[in-house]
């Protein structure tokens, strides 16, 4: 598994979750779930390493 594979796997398991192939038309999908995984990933770091 490469680097990008595995900043890349939650949006990619959403994809195969709901049917869609995520190489495909579901790159949008893919890099909202990312997204949206990511930033509360680095909210919840900021609040427990800058309290």
């Amino acid at each position: 598994m490469t680097l990008s594979d595995l900043i890349l796997w939650p949006g990619t398991q959403f994809c195969k979750w709901i049917g869609v192939e995520p190489t495909s038309d579901a790159g949008l999908i893919r890099w909202m779930i990312n997204t949206l995984i990511y930033t509360v990933v680095m909210l919840i770091a900021v609040w427990v390493f800058a309290v």
